[in-house]
Formats: structure tokens, C-alpha cells, sequence
């Protein structure tokens, strides 16, 4: 029986899933030619969808030549469809979800992206958010506007032109439920099928199954550790998007030089694309203040996507984009069709908690207490793998990566791992192309005191140093 993941949601008609899932393993080779297919009724009843959507999604498929049919014999794929070569592991990302998971008690998690929820300061929270619905008027109890509050869209314009730098009216920003939101907007709105998407390689893979379901065309560009390529970009290349993260490139933490960003915005210009600037956690910053945005050097071809899920806490489920002007409209309808308007009384509380002056001054204190954890994990790994570890991405954000020389984290190394209760991501999750980041795994160090990072390293030690290998290659593997 062909299994397919089908996702009943807004925006994402189930007959283009099917039609996209079932093209896919053709020319993937999961299903080879002369195959035949579950009928339409068989499929109907697996998937729990109308007998005439798949019918419609077949149909499709016979007009493009993947499908035959033989009359009283049902559907068959067709003879003669070559499947197209790859770089090795391309296409191994398409279909894998990158989902959480609860961690077993006492297990130490290095995930990256999470905050000191321990440390937000819920009090005062509270008293604003109380003394917003006191004062909150009518409309914001009922359906309100899909852009957002505006009371929240005028103080976020001022708190970008800040600390930020940018210069952005009200009206160009919609608040979102969050990154991913302002991602799927922009998949919605600008691509279709066809459309090419440029995305840095290693990049977050929830980012790029955002815009699988819109296209199968994703091209990797490497980065370095200086974050995105532009030498790289492909000869005769029309992207209608290119995915970067230039403060803080994640997950191997490269700021973007002025040099390449502004190589970037002329690409964008002279090819009429766009670029989605993800600042995800620039806030944080140790060395100095945090860079410029892209969006700076351009405002009408840098789509500005930002959330308040790492500076304050995720289940707050708030975010925004910055769009140019003419995307405004078809920006503000899908979030309209979409959700209508995300909370409007947390969308008040945030903008009082800005006002106040709160947010600045809690971000204030959370980077010196992630500049200090920071500080104390990278002493650790040294201290515990000497001249056996490169630190990479440590000037921001909330996590780093950890280069281990003579190391590769295969599967069963990882599964070791979780059994000790330490859990970690490898860089190689978030490729495209496997096999160049096969050292290197991510440390999230935000959300675990000093006592847990420390416990975390010495379970980290027992399993990875004997997987280190000496120098005529056997594993050197401790008494």
C-alpha cells in the first residue's frame, strides 16, 4: 500500500499533496515503472478524502506522463520515465520531519532555540496582562484585524528603527503567530509548483519542508562560515526566493559581511527575487551590538521575518514579517483565511511590555546570563576534549557549534548518546547535501544552567571520547 502524508490544512489543497507525494516517488525510484497504484476507492479509504480528489490527482498525473491506464486493469506508472540524477543526499531531507519530542526525565537536552523560560519574569507579565483586559476595548474581544493590532504595529516600527536600525512603517508589518507562520505566508503568497528557491546549506529543515509543500524546486547554496555563498549561486539561476540568515547564520552561526550582503541585495535586484531574511535570534549578541539587518540596505526586495519566541517564550505564539508594499494586501488576505488574526490581547500585553521598557530590559539581562553560560561551555568542551574540539558560531545567539576532530556522528553514536540521557542534534540533520558535516553537532546552552551544562559535558565525554580515532585510524577507545 503507498503511503502518503497527508496534511488537512489551510492553504494546502490535499489534491496537490497527492499528486506532489506520488511524482515524487516515481521520479525519486520508490515506485518504478510498470508499478500499479491503489485504486481511486482503495485510496479514498486510506486516506479518508473524496473519491474525485484522487481522481483529480491521477488525472494530473496521466496528463504529465507519470501514470497509464489500462481499462479494466486500473493505474500503472508509466514505461519510459527516467529519474533524474542528485547530488548524493539531496533528496534525502524531502520527506523527513523534524518534529520535538518530550526528552525522558533526566535527560540533558542541548537543543538549540530555547529560552530561560525559568527566568522570564511571569510577574510583571502578569500585571500588564491583567491590567490590558481590564482596559482592552471591545474590538479587541472579537475578530480583529488580520494585520494586527495596530497599537502593537506602531511601538514594533519604533523598537526596529532602534535596535535594529531599520525604517519601516506600521503598515508593512503583520504579526504572525509566530517564524513558521511568517514563512508559510510567504510560501502561500509567492510561490507555486514550478517556483525555484535558493536555501542555505546546512539550513533549518523545518524551513525547507515549509517550502517543499509548495515546490520541489529547493536548491542548496553551501554556506561558510561566513554565512551564505553568493559566488556559488547557480549560472542562468531565477530563484523567486532566496532563504537567508544573516545575523546569525543557523545552525553554524556566520555573520553575513557587508561585502557579501550587499552582493546578495544586487543579485535580488538584477534578478527580480526576493530575499527572506530570517533574524531569529540576533537580539543576542557578545561582541558588540547586533549587525545590520538586509533589509536596511533594501526595503523592497527583503521580506523581514522576526518572532518573539526566543527573546521572551514560544507558547506566546507571536511573531512578525516586514514586507515590501505591494506584498502587503495578498500577505493580509492568507493570514485572514488562514487564522484571521493572531491573540489580540497578547498582541496588547506585548505592546505595553514593549512600551514600558521591559522587553529591552529583559533581553539585557538574559545575555549576560547566556554570555556567561556560553562561557562556560566552551571552557568545558576544551577542558574536556582538548585540541579534539573547534568551537564555531559563538559571537551570537543561543547556541554554538562543536567541531569534534576525528569523530563522526553516525546514527548508533547518536542512539549512545540518548541512552546516556544527553540529547544533541548534528549538523548533518539539517543538510541537504550529506557528508560535510559529519563532526559537528549543535549545543544549545540558553535554557540549562551551569550545573546541567556541566553534567551534560561529562555524559558527552563518557560516550564521544572513545569514539575518537587515533592517528593510523583505529578508534582509540579509553581503559
Amino acid at each position: 500500500m503507498l503511503h502518503l502524508d497527508i496534511q488537512k490544512e489551510p492553504g494546502s489543497p490535499i489534491m496537490k499533496q497527492i499528486y506532489q507525494q506520488i511524482r515524487y516517488k516515481i521520479l525519486n525510484g520508490e515506485i518504478k515503472a510498470g508499478e500499479k497504484l491503489s485504486s481511486s476507492r482503495e485510496m479514498s479509504q486510506n486516506l479518508n478524502v473524496s473519491r474525485n480528489t484522487i481522481m483529480s490527482a491521477y488525472e494530473m498525473l496521466i496528463a504529465e506522463g507519470y501514470l497509464a491506464t489500462i481499462p479494466g486493469s486500473g493505474f500503472f506508472v508509466a514505461q519510459g520515465v527516467e529519474f533524474p540524477e542528485t547530488p548524493s543526499g539531496i533528496n534525502d531531507y524531502q520527506m523527513t520531519a523534524f518534529t520535538a519530542r518530550q526528552l525522558e526525565e533526566g535527560t540533558i537536552g542541548f537543543h538549540s532555540g530555547t529560552p530561560a523560560l525559568d527566568l522570564f519574569p511571569r510577574s510583571k507579565w502578569n500585571k500588564i496582562a491583567s491590567q490590558t483586559f481590564n482596559e482592552a476595548p471591545v474590538s479587541a474581544l472579537g475578530y480583529d484585524d488580520p494585520q494586527g493590532r495596530p497599537e502593537l504595529r506602531n511601538i514594533l516600527a519604533l523598537y526596529l528603527k532602534k535596535v535594529r536600525g531599520m525604517h519601516c512603517h506600521p503598515d508593512q508589518i503583520i504579526i504572525t503567530t509566530g517564524a513558521k507562520q511568517g514563512l508559510s505566508l510567504v510560501a502561500k503568497c509567492l510561490l507555486k509548483s514550478g517556483s525555484e528557491v535558493w536555501i542555505e546549506d546546512p539550513s533549518n529543515i523545518n524551513v525547507r519542508k515549509i517550502f517543499f509543500y509548495h515546490t520541489d524546486h529547493i536548491v542548496p547554496i553551501a554556506v561558510d562560515y561566513q554565512g551564505i555563498r553568493p559566488e556559488l549561486f547557480p549560472a542562468g539561476g531565477s530563484p523567486e526566493l532566496i532563504f537567508v540568515t544573516p545575523s546569525h547564520q543557523f545552525p553554524l552561526g556566520g555573520v553575513l559581511p557587508i561585502q557579501r550582503r550587499l552582493a546578495l541585495v544586487r543579485f535580488a535586484q538584477k534578478s527580480d527575487c526576493y530575499i527572506v531574511e530570517d533574524d531569529y535570534d540576533s537580539e543576542f549578541s557578545y561582541r558588540g551590538m547586533p549587525v545590520t539587518t538586509l533589509q536596511e540596505l533594501d526595503n523592497k526586495k527583503v521580506i523581514y521575518i522576526g518572532t518573539f519566541s526566543k527573546i521572551l517564550f514560544p507558547s506566546l505564539r507571536l511573531g512578525y514579517i516586514v514586507l515590501p508594499f505591494p506584498l502587503i494586501e495578498p500577505f493580509r488576505e492568507w493570514k485572514r483565511l488562514g487564522d484571521h488574526h493572531s491573540n489580540s490581547l497578547n498582541q496588547l500585553t506585548l505592546m505595553r511590555f514593549i512600551e514600558s521598557g521591559e522587553l529591552e530590559r529583559h533581553i539585557a539581562r538574559m545575555k549576560k546570563i547566556y554570555h556567561k553560560r556560553r562561557d562556560f561551555l566552551i571552557a568545558g568542551l576544551h577542558e574536556y576534549f582538548p585540541d579534539q574540539v573547534k568551537i564555531i558560531g559563538e559571537m551570537a545567539g543561543m547556541h554554538v557549534v562543536a567541531e569534534f576532530l576525528g569523530v563522526t556522528f553516525t546514527a548508533e553514536l547518536i542512539q549512545e548518546l540518548e541512552k546516556a540521557r544527553v540529547n544533541v542534534i548534528p549538523v548533518e540533520e539539517h543538510a541537504m547535501v550529506k557528508g560535510n558535516h559529519q563532526n559537528q553537532m549543535i549545543l544549545g546552552y540558553a535554557h540549562l544552567d551551569e550545573a546541567e551544562i556541566a553534567e551534560g559535558l561529562l555524559r558527552l565525554e563518557r560516550i564521544i571520547k572513545p569514539a575518537f580515532c587515533s592517528s593510523d585510524g583505529k578508534k582509540n577507545y579509553r581503559e
